[in-house]
């Protein structure tokens, strides 16, 4: 059956214009504010603090892997000696793809990779409040080997890069979100994935989006009465089925509309919409004008993926 996650991230496109050794020594704290951006960090020595959106500190140690898809704001600094609060570190660029920061007299205490990935989606936004604001995973060597190819491919000018680097982020993002505790993720899809009953109803939706769902289909599907159900998928996902459901007919039904494949009907009817009216008149309301015009003012050659 359909996998949801790989659907996604496939979606999502990614790239990975920017990655980068950081070493520290000394008290050090830096700060990022970029908003929409993916950052990821694996910890190669030592140790370091990551505060992201007001939550409690987590302390990073060797062969720890951070990802960071949807916190707008977040902080990196030493745990010992601790840089007195409201100071920041200026990193020092050394060696391409080389950072320093903290006092560049001590010896270096932390190193680290870190960088951050674009993606190519137009519905990047949308698709990405479907996922984690914030993965961090111990001790998996699949993940260190994949952000160190990753940083690899990076910064090389091989034949065949932004294809190698877009394939690989790709299995990077599906192998971090998939080591996560679904049940331990903030509600969105990877915490439904992981609830026994409520993945059975995913799966199906997205096998199938063009058919005519109810609630109490897909309730029947995870062996749930109507009511469970409904405050079940609204508890872990963060959204109501049909509004679900719907969200994941217009990031496809952009997907297409970008790609130009098919005309606005038959578009439509591969969503399960009866005609292109129906289709017209819910991609309006759903992304705020008609699918005519959404496919226009995409239809020129993309730029280079940016930040979304």
């Amino acid at each position: 059956m359909t996998d949801p996650l790989t659907q996604i991230v496939t979606l999502l496109r990614p790239g990975a214009p920017y990655a980068k050794i950081v070493s520290a020594s000394g008290a050090w704290r830096v700060r990022r504010d970029e908003e929409g951006i993916v950052f990821y960090n694996l910890t190669l020595r030592g140790h370091a603090l990551l505060e992201a959106d007001g939550r409690p500190p987590i302390l990073l140690e060797e062969g720890d892997f951070a990802l960071i898809p949807a916190a707008r704001r977040f902080t990196i600094s030493s745990p010992d000696p601790v840089l007195p609060a409201g100071h920041f570190t200026n990193p020092v660029p050394m060696a391409p793809g080389q950072v320093r920061i903290g006092d560049p007299d001590l010896p270096v205490t932390t190193q680290q990779l870190v960088g951050h990935c674009t993606f190519g989606a137009r519905d990047a936004a949308l698709l990405l409040t479907l996922l984690p604001d914030l993965v961090v995973i111990r001790g998996e060597a699949r993940l260190a080997m994949l952000i160190r190819l990753v940083a690899d491919e990076a910064r090389a000018a091989r034949p065949g890069r932004d294809v190698v680097l877009e394939r690989l982020l790709e299995v990077l993002l599906i192998e971090a979100f998939r080591a996560t505790d679904g049940i331990a993720a903030p509600p969105g899809l990877l915490r439904g994935l992981g609830d026994h009953h409520l993945s059975v109803a995913l799966r199906a939706l997205h096998a199938d989006p063009a058919r005519p769902w109810t609630v109490a289909e897909l309730a029947r599907a995870a062996g749930l009465s109507r009511s469970a159900f409904f405050a079940r998928f609204e508890r872990e996902i963060g959204r109501a089925p049909m509004a679900y459901l719907t969200g994941w007919r217009m990031s496809l039904a952009k997907d297409r509309l970008r790609r130009g494949d098919g005309s606005l009907s038959e578009i439509g009817a591969a969503l399960g919409y009866g005609s292109a009216s129906a289709f017209n008149t819910a991609f309006a309301r759903e992304v705020g004008q008609p699918p005519g015009q959404y496919a226009m003012s995409t239809a020129r050659p993309e730029p280079e993926a940016g930040p979304v």
